[in-house]
């Protein structure tokens, strides 16, 4: 994994990430952050802490490119992990404990695995019931 210097941008881009409960979209990141920062640059920053594998990237149930913080990653970069989309809030959670598990035929082999689960979360589930 290739390191690139630490800017000021990037620090509070990994903060941001890092103080989440559930993964944010470019547009989420670019409101929120406090700094004059031009869309461009946050697209370089999240590109490059994907590369470093501090972040990884979630295509949401809807398109939406949502990014979290890496958790528990070996030395080999792989998010094994199901994530969740809420259709009433439209938060993206990683659910670290979930392991997904599905077989294919042999003469598959599997790179990458993007598991996106969608439906009600905790939240939005009691406000409902």
């Amino acid at each position: 994994m290739k390191q690139t210097r630490n800017t000021i941008a990037k620090s509070k881009i990994i903060s941001m990430l890092q103080a989440a409960e559930v993964a944010l979209s470019h547009a989420e990141i670019e409101a929120a952050i406090d700094i004059g920062v031009n869309r461009v640059t946050i697209y370089r920053i999240l590109d490059r802490l994907i590369e470093e594998g501090t972040i990884h990237k979630v295509v949401n149930t809807d398109g939406t490119m949502k990014f979290a913080m890496c958790h528990n990653c070996s030395v080999t970069h792989h998010h094994n992990h199901i994530h969740f989309s809420c259709v009433a809030c439209k938060a993206v959670t990683c659910l670290e404990g979930v392991v997904p598990s599905f077989k294919l035929p042999k003469q598959y082999e599997v790179i990458d695995v993007n598991f996106t689960l969608s439906g009600r979360c905790p939240n939005c589930t009691q406000k409902i019931a």
